[in-house]
């Protein structure tokens, strides 16, 4: 009989958000373990169409911390950006006289995002596996502008997320997630029938973590939580389309 749980399994499955961190810095050596673990993750076409950079300027590090509103990334022991980057095969194509289209496109644009994001869930996956603990951070998109000001990224990149690593200085309760019924489906999208039903019951359990989970408490359920995102207005991030297409992606 195969065996259905090991290591990685359950280190997969006792995932937390760590944003309370030990006064110690990641060390050279790790960073470069992490790195690596990175650059072995599933690219598309074997193009790596990312890019990782560490942030380690103080002033950098504030400022991403105003952009974001979590100043407490300051308080990490190291802190990455990871960039979807179509530049570097673009220098490639003009080297070879070779035609850039595509490269501008909405397909390669996904495909750099893809890229980014696998690599962004190796480092995390490699971080806990040292004993480390950290938040991947989409709130970097709260100025994407800004953000490709700080780094002076170049055309056909663009900054998707934030990693923010370190020791914990505490252990979160594990949040519970959504019940496979209402995600994993078989041969075609499952039926709304049992959909309010088992969304009640959800919340039923979110708003007994959020009640009685160890710090920063609260009353809210799962439903409440998306309502208060859509809450958030029309104008949310609005600009991310043109500053995409600035950098060069013309989503076509």
């Amino acid at each position: 009989m195969p065996l259905l749980t090991n290591q990685i399994i359950e280190q997969l499955t006792q995932h937390r958000s760590i944003r309370n961190f030990q006064n110690k810095p990641l060390t050279n050596e790790q960073v470069a373990v992490l790195v690596d673990a990175a650059q072995h993750a599933s690219t598309s076409t074997f193009s790596q169409q990312y890019s990782i950079i560490s942030v380690t300027d103080p002033k950098i590090l504030k400022e991403i911390g105003r952009i974001s509103g979590h100043h407490w990334l300051m308080n990490a022991g190291h802190y990455f950006v990871m960039v979807a980057d179509q530049h570097r095969n673009l220098r490639i194509a003009k080297a070879h006289d070779s035609d850039p289209f595509i490269l501008h496109s909405m397909d390669k644009f996904l495909a750099s995002v893809f890229d980014t994001a696998i690599a962004t869930e190796n480092i995390m996956v490699a971080a806990e596996s040292m004993g480390l603990g950290g938040t991947i951070m989409g709130s970097i998109l709260n100025d994407s502008q800004k953000m490709i000001e700080l780094l002076n990224l170049p055309e056909l990149t663009f900054p998707l997320l934030g990693i923010a690593l370190g020791y914990p200085a505490d252990e979160p309760e594990l949040k519970p997630r959504l019940p496979k019924e209402m995600f994993h489906f078989r041969n075609q999208y499952g039926s709304d029938e049992n959909f309010d039903q088992q969304l009640a019951s959800y919340d039923t359990l979110v708003a007994s973590y959020y009640k009685h989970r160890s710090s920063n408490d609260r009353t809210e359920t799962f439903s409440h939580h998306i309502v208060s995102e859509l809450a958030a207005g029309h104008g949310r991030r609005a600009e991310l389309v043109d500053v995409i297409r600035k950098q060069g992606f013309m989503l076509h």
